[in-house]
This record gives structure tokens, C-alpha cells and sequence, in this order.
């Protein structure tokens, strides 16, 4: 059976969550909290050599949006950028709504009663782990 995974990102301006699904595409891991250089094309370029590491088919990535359903702010930022790892990858991309997923995965670790140095470190991660998750969740309840 060839390798075929999901990934899951969650992109800010500092960081980018990582996430990929299991083989097969119920659950979703966190790979990584990336730190974004200086150089977004060394940001896409790494994102690539993780989608190869993984064999990943499909990006996942998260949308922010206001609680009303308008784009936010950072909406414009991000398709720019995924339009720019779309053509570099091959890959296709689509969007999940990720309101709230940051929010859940402060909550999750503050359970997991993790300090707060230590939840900065891999809160993107969990973003971007309930990202994937909510796009498998809802696809396979399809």
C-alpha cells in the first residue's frame, strides 16, 4: 500500500503549524510548530520537503475568519501564501474554517496543565491538528 497522508497547517506570521493525518485519514498528529525564516520562499521550500517526507496529497490549510464568517485580516495573507505552495508543491490546497481551533488547543494544553513557555512552543502544532482533524471529521461524515 503506497504511503498517502493529509497535512494540515496553520499559518501565522511567525509560526506554522504542522500536522498530517494516518494512512488512513481518520486521525490527525502534530508534526511540528515551524518557525518561519526570514525568506517565505524558504518557508515554502521546507513545507514541500515535508509534504515528500510524508508523502502527503493534500493540504489542509486553516482559514481564519471572524466570528461572523468574514474573512479576517490574515485571510488575504494566507491564500497568497498557499497560492505560492500550491504551485511549488503541485499540490491541490483547500481551506478549513479555523475559528476556535487555536482556542481549543490553549484549553487542551492548560488541561494538560502545560506552562505557558511550554504551550507556545506547540500551539500552532495543536492548531493545526484540529484543523486536519475538523476537515477529516467533516469530509468522512459526508
Amino acid at each position: 500500500m503506497t504511503e498517502k497522508r493529509l497535512m494540515g497547517l496553520d499559518v501565522g506570521d511567525k509560526r506554522i503549524g504542522i500536522a498530517v493525518s494516518d494512512l488512513l485519514m481518520l486521525t490527525a498528529q502534530g508534526v511540528e510548530s515551524y518557525t518561519r525564516s526570514e525568506s517565505e520562499k524558504k518557508d515554502i521550500a521546507y513545507l514541500c520537503e515535508v509534504c515528500k517526507r510524508y508523502h502527503v496529497i493534500k493540504i489542509i490549510c486553516g482559514m481564519p475568519k471572524n466570528m461572523n464568517g468574514t474573512l479576517g485580516p490574515m485571510a488575504e495573507k494566507i491564500q497568497m501564501f498557499a497560492e505560492k505552495l500550491k504551485k511549488a508543491s503541485g499540490l491541490e490546497i483547500e481551506f478549513e474554517d479555523e475559528r476556535l481551533t487555536t482556542v481549543y488547543a490553549e484549553r487542551l494544553l492548560l488541561q494538560a496543565d502545560m506552562s505557558r513557555q511550554k504551550r507556545r512552543k506547540v500551539i500552532d502544532k495543536m492548531a493545526a491538528v484540529a484543523i486536519l482533524q475538523g476537515y477529516m471529521d467533516r469530509i468522512s461524515s459526508l
